[in-house]
């Protein structure tokens, strides 16, 4: 997940670039790295990060119980550290996860799940027609991954995507597999009504398969951009 532009720097470097506050504290925000949606916001101290970077999981400094804490440690709910990142001041932590279960005590995956009904940049017409507007068009793919990751973590009984996740692999593919067939034959005979619905559900058995192998929606967006680049040869 590197980029042209980053910094590498060991760990003792790492620890040592932080600016901690009065307090000796940074905010640290923790971020899944499949599914990209912020889990938390947390606070850490020199000596977390450092049980962070030596433990490979995630630890805290509880403001309210002036203690460590170690994430799951009682839930099993761990965090594994995939990426340490700090920002252009350095004062701020960015901490990319695979989560073991649910961020949030309420039993969320995510923290963030308290939504002001915004409709800030939505014009009149596009939400008359029901038209998404262009620049966020596939933003339901973000949506739904995010939706299906929660469903693997949580396994919220009577939830398809949960029946799915639980018969494994296997039944997986073969729905896959019948629903890329129902889309040839609605394709075949024309009808487009009956093709929309069948690519609906081809997509969403895609999304599930690809959360079940924790194979990342934008690495299949990034290789799609990457043959986009390529030389033409025609």
């Amino acid at each position: 997940m590197n980029r042209e532009s980053d910094v590498i720097v060991t760990p003792e470097q790492f620890v040592a670039n932080i600016k901690w506050d009065a307090q000796g504290l940074a905010p640290a925000i923790i971020q899944d790295v499949n599914t990209k949606e912020v889990l938390t916001l947390a606070y850490m101290n020199e000596e977390s990060l450092r049980r962070s970077v030596q433990s490979g999981e995630t630890w805290f400094w509880s403001r309210s119980r002036q203690e460590f804490w170690h994430k799951g440690a009682t839930s099993g709910n761990v965090q594994k550290i995939v990426e340490l990142r700090y920002d252009c001041d350095g004062d701020a932590l960015l901490v990319n996860v695979e989560p073991a279960g649910p961020a949030c005590h309420t039993g969320k995956v995510s923290c963030f799940f308290n939504k002001a009904a915004l409709e800030v940049g939505q014009s009149s017409d596009a939400a008359d027609s029901g038209t998404t507007a262009s620049a966020g068009r596939f933003d339901v793919l973000g949506e739904l991954e995010s939706i299906i990751a929660a469903r693997d973590l949580e396994r919220l009984e009577g939830a398809y995507t949960t029946y799915l996740f639980e018969k494994g692999i296997d039944k997986i593919l073969k729905k896959v597999g019948e629903e890329a067939a129902e889309s040839i034959i609605a394709a075949k005979n024309g009808d487009n009504a009956e093709l929309r619905l069948e690519v609906s559900d081809l997509i969403y058995h895609l999304l599930v398969l690809l959360q079940e192998r924790k194979l990342p929606l934008d690495e299949i967006m990034d290789e799609l951009a990457r043959r986009h680049e390529r030389p033409r040869r025609d």
